[in-house]
């Protein structure tokens, strides 16, 4: 007699399969991001790929390789802003940065950095304040087609207001419009921005800590990663940071209540800025 769990449903075996399917043929590991936003992202992917099904799709990407990209494309989010959240650059700006010129080296990881919107607002806000020669920028995405776009540094000119509004709020020193030309319908940014700057596929599910950093900005990433991921993360950006390092977080990300919360301590809570904390701090914490 076959046994099954009267609490499953279809769909939810469907997924499982999928995304386990994912992880076994490509390497991409979703098995613990939020069900809930998979299958929200999932039913756009269904109408793109015309399947009925989630069992569909995963006939696509056992039998069709090429489908990949395009499906990592609805699974990964690649919506934001340049100077997103503006008070969030305005504290980089005005609190981290006297810090951060105490490191005669700087090095940054914009980890999710989906199309570059967050990279080039942090590279145009740390050439304003002085700091570009001696920083580099480590920026990584799963998205490999993401990647490019950040890459390439090109954004709809229709976006460019909304940009440029956000860097004024953010404290920006100049025009944005010193930073990009316009043509075609497009704005493609100052090459000279990247100078400093490694493009990287980096899977916070999967992969190691790669280097020391100063500043991590992961915005809006953890959300959709469950409890056991998000600590997974918070544990490589504590082992990515000296003491005194920052992290940044989204408007609705937060370091309390993970298994690393005695890791860090808030530095600027209106924008989600923490810092991570020496060792005779956590001590402190641990004996409490």
């Amino acid at each position: 007699m076959m046994l099954h769990r009267s609490d499953e449903t279809l769909e939810e075996i469907e997924l499982d399969l999928l995304i386990e399917a994912i992880w076994r043929r490509y390497q991409y590991d979703f098995r613990d991001y939020s069900r809930a936003s998979l299958l929200r992202r999932l039913e756009r992917a269904k109408a793109h790929f015309g399947s009925s099904s989630l069992s569909g799709l995963l006939e696509h990407i056992l039998h069709d390789t090429s489908c990949l990209p395009e499906l990592i494309g609805f699974l990964t989010i690649q919506v934001s802003e340049m100077f997103r959240d503006p008070e969030y650059f305005r504290s980089i700006r005005e609190n981290v940065i006297p810090h951060l010129r105490t490191w005669p080296s700087i090095k940054v990881w914009v980890a999710g950095c989906a199309n570059g919107e967050e990279f080039y607002s942090l590279a145009i806000l740390f050439r304003e304040e002085g700091l570009e020669e001696r920083t580099m920028f480590y920026c990584t995405d799963i998205n490999r087609a993401a990647l490019a776009r950040a890459e390439a540094g090109i954004f709809e000119i229709e976006r460019i207001a909304g940009f440029s509004r956000n860097y004024r709020e953010a404290g920006g020193k100049a025009s944005l419009s010193d930073y990009y030309t316009a043509s075609y319908g497009v704005a493609r940014f100052d090459p000279s921005l990247r100078r400093r700057v490694v493009f990287a596929d980096h899977n916070l599910a999967s992969d190691a800590v790669f280097s020391e950093v100063q500043l991590v900005s992961s915005r809006n990433v953890l959300i959709y990663f469950d409890r056991a991921l998000q600590d997974r993360a918070f544990g490589l950006f504590a082992r990515s940071l000296p003491p005194g390092g920052f992290l940044g977080l989204g408007s609705r990300e937060t370091v309390h209540f993970s298994s690393q919360a005695d890791q860090f301590s808030e530095f600027s809570p209106d924008a989600k800025i923490w810092r991570r904390n020496s060792l005779n701090v956590q001590e402190a914490t641990l004996a409490e």
